[in-house]
């Protein structure tokens, strides 16, 4: 039995769907008892972070550690490449990711809140993120990785891009897209169990971005 807590929103959980989407991996999904960072969850998952997984009696958190942990445990369907190098250039674009460009993005959910909006920090956020996407591109120049497989360290990107582009609609963020980076969003939403876990997390983006409207 393979059990993963959650909440609709949380960005890593749905980035970790899309893994288990991919490997064909049979789980059962549920919140954080007590809610997210509670006592109560602290019980089972020390860390209190999201999402976690308890496989077998096996407690792991965070997104990361858990995929290479699924991506091990069940081979059939490999996420990671065979060899060092790419294994280690595949870890370089999740930490590219996880540690600078999910990170830029995750200032602007203070920013959602129309009545408190900060206008000057959603500009600043908005060439941060272009910074960071200006870095991706660059990576992505001399991605040695097969294009044709979907990889662990591509699934965060492809939420983050869903709420870079959720953020320029509902906060009127600016961003500048590099090429590079419009065509890697495009390969990514190619992917059946990409575009088919965008599409069921929609509501719970819509739902949290109903308070970027004016009342």
């Amino acid at each position: 039995m393979l059990t993963i807590y959650s909440v609709p929103v949380a960005s890593y959980c749905a980035k970790l769907r899309i893994i288990l989407r991919n490997k064909n991996i049979i789980f059962n999904e549920l919140p954080p008892p007590g809610g997210y960072g509670s006592n109560e969850y602290r019980k089972i998952i020390p860390s209190g972070n999201l999402p976690a997984m308890i496989h077998n009696g096996f407690m792991l958190s965070d997104s990361e550690s858990i995929a290479e942990y699924l991506d091990e445990f069940f081979p059939s369907i490999p996420m990671m490449p065979n060899a060092i190098k790419l294994r280690a250039k595949a870890r370089e674009f999740s930490r590219s990711h996880d540690t600078r460009l999910e990170p830029a993005v995750r200032k602007l959910y203070p920013e959602v809140e129309f009545s408190t909006r900060n206008i000057e920090s959603v500009e600043l956020t908005g060439f941060e993120i272009s910074k960071q996407l200006a870095a991706l591109a660059l990576l992505l120049s001399k991605n040695p990785l097969d294009t044709d497989k979907l990889w662990i360290c591509d699934c965060g990107f492809a939420v983050t891009f869903a709420w870079i582009k959720a953020f320029e609609n509902s906060l009127g963020l600016i961003v500048d897209w590099p090429d590079e980076v419009k065509q890697y969003d495009l390969r990514l939403l190619g992917f059946k169990v990409v575009s088919d876990e965008l599409s069921a997390y929609l509501p719970a983006m819509n739902k949290y971005l109903e308070k970027a409207l004016p009342v």
